[in-house]
């Protein structure tokens, strides 16, 4: 399976998680290392776009494509999640949720279902998991990052 994330691209190699080590997510928190990407590029660049200030937008940026395996993934629907899932910024009940499925090692992968487009998804890659050596990056393209997806 073939995901998508746009990266820092002095990072855009790192498989590690240490970005979200570092400073948590809406589905981890900091010091728990995660990978996050998205089903297409255009999600991946509007995840970025609600994650991030216009004046923190570096100019070397980079989209990033991925292989992972198509199975071992945890597949969770809206009904499954913790019921402000969507809130902004994202609740520590999201990042208590997906701590403790990463810390549990059992999925290398979770599916969820976007904040912006429901029916669009997300994926989080545990790369503490043993099944994380088989994700491959396949790309590492730069990406011109248009500003005026933060003006509008």
């Amino acid at each position: 399976m073939i995901v998508y994330r746009i990266s820092w691209s002095k990072y855009a190699d790192d498989l590690t998680g240490k970005g979200a080590w570092l400073n948590g997510g809406r589905w981890n928190h900091k010091l728990i290392a995660c990978i996050y990407a998205s089903e297409s590029r255009a999600l991946a660049v509007l995840e970025y776009t609600v994650n991030v200030k216009i004046n923190e937008i570096p100019r070397a940026l980079s989209l990033i494509t991925l292989e992972i395996p198509d199975t071992g993934i945890l597949k969770l629907k809206e009904g499954e999640l913790p019921g402000n899932w969507k809130d902004a910024p994202g609740p520590s009940s999201t990042k208590d949720f997906r701590t403790e499925l990463l810390k549990a090692l059992k999925f290398p992968i979770l599916k969820i279902p976007s904040c912006i487009i429901p029916n669009e998804f997300n994926y989080i890659l545990n790369p503490m998991h043993e099944r994380s050596r088989y994700f491959k990056i396949l790309e590492i393209r730069d990406f011109v990052y248009d500003v005026r997806l933060k003006l509008l």
